[in-house]
């Protein structure tokens, strides 16, 4: 039997006019559902805050040294879950719930302008919008400049691409938090599946 494969993933406090950040509240819902027997999932709440990233981040990935970190994020204007391609260092000027920015404007001052994930994107996208599930699932290219891409960015530079991000709608516009639970729960099993065997396909061309 395969070992215990260990996932965070994440959502974020209140801000602006969320008064009640549907990435968290899904990620608790996602909590309760689980990933299956022979995944260790750890869930916890990001400060909309540069700095706080900056600590938490880090942290995490030493500790739990995990095959996949998650980030979720609530915007405005999704009316769809988004996947994320990838994560941007620079243009960040808009302020934190502190009312603090960079003043670098950018997430790691000598990193790439763009990190992609690991994951095809694209490909599990497809996947989970052919499962019939009831959400239906896009992907983007750009995380929006804010605390969402410079988590993202941050991850992706510190797990070597073994990061993803995901945008939820606000709650109720169009699903519910158990709806965007069932979906986050499809998505990241179809992460952790596609890594799987990517590893495998690397293993049999190392051997010929």
């Amino acid at each position: 039997m395969d070992p215990k494969k260990t996932v965070i993933v994440t959502g974020f406090e209140p801000f602006g006019e969320h008064a009640v950040n549907a990435s968290w509240v899904a990620v608790q819902e996602l909590e309760k559902l689980g990933l299956g027997q022979i995944v260790d999932l750890h869930v916890t709440e990001v400060p909309v805050e540069y700095q706080a990233v900056q600590n938490l981040l880090p942290s995490l990935w030493k500790r739990y040294k995990p095959q996949l970190m998650v980030h979720v994020g609530v915007s405005g204007m999704a009316t769809t879950v988004t996947l994320e391609k990838c994560g941007h260092n620079h243009g960040y000027t808009r302020l934190d719930n502190c009312h603090f920015c960079p003043e670098s404007e950018c997430c790691m001052e000598d990193g790439p302008d763009c990190i992609s994930s690991v994951l095809d994107m694209d490909a599990v996208c497809k996947r989970v919008n052919s499962s019939e599930l009831g959400v239906t699932v896009s992907v983007s290219k750009d995380a929006g400049r804010y605390l969402c891409d410079y988590t993202y960015y941050t991850s992706l530079y510190l797990g070597q691409g073994h990061s993803a991000f995901i945008h939820v709608p606000p709650l109720g516009k169009p699903y519910s938090a158990e709806e965007l639970a069932r979906a986050l729960r499809a998505i990241v099993l179809e992460m952790l599946e596609q890594m799987e065997n990517s590893t495998v396909k690397q293993h049999c061309q190392h051997g010929q």
